[in-house]
């Protein structure tokens, strides 16, 4: 029978010294990220702070656009799908074409979402939306970005993971490497929807 061992996909039994070592290292990935989410809410806590410090520069309604941004989250979310599909696909199919696939759509749809935001700022700095201009947009280039860094080093880190199975097969590490990744994906979808809520729908609202 398989037991829930910690949050979030369990392997099982069936993936031996795999299921074993997860136990220890999520939950340490578990703690580690516990520091992510409080820089986010620390920077969310002062973007709210500072988002009226608009210092006779542009605000919200004059930089911001509902429909990219509204794509982008539809693209980020799809993403965390695709991406739980390419975990099952780990632990169910011994085989990892699967798990290959999946994982690559899934870093192809972050990474449009990087380039989509990479697009909003150059957009937003040719209307005069720059950190130096207020408060509000020195708030907002501290948080908004450092979630686009962590989206690409996400991508980076399940291209690497990519690479240990073309070198190494679907051992071990790739499946705890995959479990622990799992937990930044979806946190990062968690973060973004905070940020979609309070930055966006909030500064239009």
């Amino acid at each position: 029978m398989s037991t829930t061992r910690h949050p979030g996909l369990n392997l099982g039994p069936h993936h031996g010294e795999a299921d074993d070592t997860a136990e220890v290292e999520v939950f340490g990935f578990w703690v580690f990220m516990m520091s992510d989410a409080i820089i986010f809410g620390l920077l969310m806590a002062t973007y709210v702070v500072m988002s009226g410090n608009l210092n006779g520069g542009p605000g919200p309604r004059e930089l911001f656009e509902l429909r990219p941004v509204f794509i982008e989250t539809m693209l980020l979310l799809f993403s965390s799908l695709t991406f739980g599909f390419a975990q099952i696909g780990m632990k169910y199919h011994p085989h990892p074409a699967r798990m290959i696939i999946w994982l690559l759509v899934s870093v192809a749809l972050a990474l449009i979402f990087v380039g989509m935001e990479v697009n909003d700022f150059i957009t937003m700095a040719g209307k005069g939306g720059i950190p130096q201009a207020s408060g509000f947009l020195s708030s907002f280039y501290a948080l908004v970005p450092l979630h686009g860094i962590h989206v690409t080093a996400a991508c980076i880190w399940a291209l690497a993971i990519l690479g240990q199975i073309a070198v190494y097969g679907l051992d071990d590490e790739v499946k705890t490497g995959m479990l622990r990744l799992g937990i930044l994906w979806h946190f990062l979808d968690i973060v973004w929807i905070g940020i979609f809520s309070i930055v966006y729908i909030g500064g239009l609202a």
